[in-house]
């Protein structure tokens, strides 16, 4: 059975269940540089039942030398000797470092990605640095369209380049919204839910729009009057402050929610007793929680901006996309669907379940399989000194 190293920062619950999915297929080594992060309040993801686990550091690994974060992650490759490395992207130390030590010891390396040409602001000669990079690898696992489309321009062959990166494990969101439906008045009561809402869920930071969807959302509230819907915002972040400031500015004590951060074993029953979901980022590599609310069975309305829109939302037919600078779009979409009767609702969720079916753990390691399988079958790329002097000098800087 072929030996495969995968490298993540952290294993989150996301991560592990895309390590369960490939462990079936292959003889795999997970190497998470951190136990814990700074930025996601994740508790810790026990057990690995189909695939071994190295772990590097407890806390952060940006609280680490970079020096000490290359020594540790080829002392972990050494130990693991996989025939491959799958590597999370071509930027930070861990994953520049593996891709150092594939190079010497002259192991293809797989990218895995959900970088999109328009995430954000590209300039030349990061770009042209960046495909120097690129170019090390055999093959890529990315999201979706976009990424697939970025990749490329990046330096891989399309042939080389298979998707599936994002996904969640849809059964641990259908199941729990199933559950919390069952019990419907129970679960509102227990969590402190209205009947009707929509719920957004994200980090409160800046890339979320969340005070664009608060305009919005007190727009459509203005439109409707009494019958409308509530709004539950889920998470937490650095501009939670601001967020409840312009909640009471625009009188919205009474109609939004904001239950805090919850951990991945909760989240399925806000999704199952939510009305549809909305998500506003002006910028997403993709956006994971439109994953989690269409494996629950929601309508979606989603930013166009999200890289997930193109392979996830059809029109009219599970959900609606929308430009997240247009507040008044928004709220006529928030409209548009609070409108709809019950059974047009539910026959969109029902779409966004038959979607999001495909893009489970299954889809990443098949996609990941493939991608190590074009890896092994031809040379590892060329590698100059001149690469070789940048990966150091990028790994260090």
């Amino acid at each position: 059975m072929l030996d495969l190293a995968i490298l993540f920062d952290r294993l989150g619950p996301y991560h592990h269940a895309r390590c369960v999915a490939a462990g079936s297929r292959c003889s795999l080594t997970a190497i998470e540089l951190s136990a814990l992060d700074d930025t996601y309040a994740w508790s810790r993801v026990d057990g690995a039942p189909d695939f071994a686990r190295l772990t590097l550091f407890e806390q952060d690994v940006g609280r680490r030398r970079k020096s000490e974060v290359r020594r540790s992650v080829h002392h972990a490759l050494a130990a693991a000797d996989p025939e491959v490395v799958a590597i999370p992207g071509w930027s930070d130390s861990g994953a520049l470092s593996a891709l150092l030590w594939c190079r010497q010891k002259g192991r293809p390396a797989v990218l895995m990605s959900d970088s999109g040409r328009h995430d954000e602001v590209r300039r030349r000669a990061r770009e042209a640095t960046k495909r120097r990079v690129v170019r090390l690898f055999s093959s890529a696992v990315v999201a979706g369209a976009p990424h697939r489309e970025y990749a490329c321009d990046l330096g891989l062959c399309a042939a080389t380049v298979f998707d599936g990166y994002d996904v969640v494990d849809n059964a641990h969101f259908e199941r729990g919204a199933r559950h919390a439906r069952a019990s419907d008045e129970e679960w509102r009561r227990r969590l402190g839910l209205p009947k009707r809402f929509f719920l957004a869920s994200s980090r409160f930071v800046a890339k979320k729009n969340l005070f664009r969807l608060l305009d919005a959302y007190a727009g459509y509230r203005r439109r409707i009057g009494a019958d409308a819907w509530h709004l539950v915002l889920l998470g937490d972040g650095e501009l939670r402050a601001g967020v409840e400031s312009r909640i009471a500015q625009a009188d919205l004590a009474g109609d939004v929610v904001l239950p805090g951060f919850r951990q991945y074993d909760e989240l399925p029953a806000y999704y199952g007793l939510a009305s549809a979901f909305v998500h506003a980022s002006t910028t997403e590599q993709w956006g994971l929680v439109v994953n989690e609310a269409m494996a629950a069975g929601l309508p979606v309305i989603l930013s166009e901006r999200c890289g997930c829109a193109p392979d996830l939302v059809r029109e009219g037919v599970n959900g609606f996309t929308f430009d997240p600078y247009d507040v008044d779009a928004l709220a006529g979409l928030m409209q548009r669907v609070a409108a709809m009767t019950d059974e047009q609702r539910h026959a969109m969720g029902r779409s966004s379940r038959t979607i999001i079916a495909d893009w489970g753990p299954d889809r990443f390691a098949g996609g990941l399989m493939r991608a190590v399988q074009v890896a092994i079958s031809r040379p590892p790329p060329k590698a100059s000194w001149v690469d070789q002097a940048l990966l150091w000098t990028l790994i260090h800087r």
